[in-house]
């Protein structure tokens, strides 16, 4: 529709910033996040929702209650966890089901450890480039996907161990009783399922995202297009956040993408390519060859990639997740503790993985 809403602001004469504005940036913005956003979410919401039609998803959570006591919860979040990887804002609400205050107020601080599907279109493709590159073509999309799902055992991992931490320390309770209905095994109502599914979760959750994602586009598209001392004010805020990024393998244009997608996970890679290719509107790049020249070009590496991916995996919740952990908690400061968390988790995690990767890089 792009061409179209252009051609149509031509006939109208309207200005070029106000097109611009509202068809570079308001529009595209939101067309890239329903694009990335809505095929993983049409698949893994309905599959989701069968399986609790079907009545496996309480017995998950019962036969994983035992491993989950390792950290101090209970096997209940394990489905929150899970339907984080739809969406974390839907993982949060899930938390509900947890009884015990402070183990539901721990998985709801965790839960952006679970790769939303958001961030899972960015991760397939670094993985693929970066990762299933170092091998043979017969084998690069086997080592790409397992590459993938190795982030996810990580995201897995990290989460148990913060949650242990929590409920270990500012969020020390006694152990709650696991109890939950098991119901029996039924067929599932397909039909039903899918269009409950549909509606209540993907496109509901779809249309939040996109209420924050326009005014975030509109944002992006002024820094993009506004000059300031022979620059745009994206190159410079790039530029000002370099040194710090260095610290953590990456650049500072990686940096100011992933904080400028603060509103939708999905926009942090049209965000570093507008840094690198200097224009001023969302950047969709068709050929995985042609991302890759452009990303190598501006000095990425594999380290770059791993770093990239990490952080990807940890770091601080989207706005409609924010908007949901306050809603859900009532606190502004559990609000701030589940942003501040994973991003310094996920500072740690690069600047340790890059100094590791120099001294081993200096050593052999």
């Amino acid at each position: 529709l792009e061409p179209m809403l252009k051609d149509l602001c031509t006939e109208l004469e309207m200005p070029e910033f106000w097109c611009g504005l509202l068809i570079d940036g308001i529009y595209g913005t939101s067309a890239w996040v329903t694009a990335v956003m809505l095929p993983p979410m049409a698949i893994f919401f309905p599959l989701f929702t069968l399986l609790e039609d079907l009545g496996a998803l309480p017995r998950i959570a019962f036969n994983l209650d035992k491993c989950f006591k390792c950290a101090n919860t209970s096997g209940k979040q394990s489905l929150t966890m899970c339907m984080g990887l739809g969406c974390n804002a839907v993982g949060v609400t899930g938390c509900r089901i947890i009884s015990s205050p402070a183990e539901r107020l721990a998985a709801i601080i965790t839960n952006t450890f679970m790769p939303c599907n958001g961030r899972f279109g960015m991760l397939t493709t670094l993985s693929a480039i970066f990762i299933g590159g170092l091998f043979y073509a017969e084998f690069s999309s086997v080592i790409s996907a397992l590459f993938v799902l190795l982030l996810i055992v990580i995201g897995v991992a990290v989460t148990l161990l913060i949650t242990k931490l929590l409920t270990s320390t500012i969020l020390k309770s006694e152990a709650a009783s696991f109890v939950m209905e098991l119901p029996p095994f039924r067929r599932p109502q397909i039909v039903k399922t899918l269009t409950r599914s549909l509606i209540d979760r993907t496109f509901h959750i779809l249309l939040r995202a996109l209420s924050v994602a326009a005014p975030a586009g509109a944002v992006i598209w002024l820094l993009a297009n506004t000059n300031l001392d022979g620059g745009s004010i994206l190159a410079h805020c790039a530029m000002a956040l370099e040194p710090f990024a260095k610290l953590l393998g990456m650049d500072g244009a990686i940096l100011l993408a992933f904080i400028l997608a603060l509103p939708a996970n999905e926009i942090v890679l049209p965000i570093m390519l507008m840094c690198y290719l200097s224009c001023g509107q969302t950047v969709n790049v068709p050929e995985i060859s042609a991302l890759e020249e452009i990303l190598r070009s501006n000095g990425w590496t594999t380290l770059t990639a791993i770093n990239v991916m990490l952080f990807s995996l940890m770091h601080f919740p989207c706005a409609t997740t924010l908007k949901t952990i306050k809603a859900e908690t009532g606190s502004l400061g559990w609000t701030v503790a589940a942003f501040i968390i994973p991003s310094i988790v996920g500072i740690i995690i690069c600047a340790s993985t890059t100094l590791i990767w120099n001294l081993i890089c200096l050593i052999f």
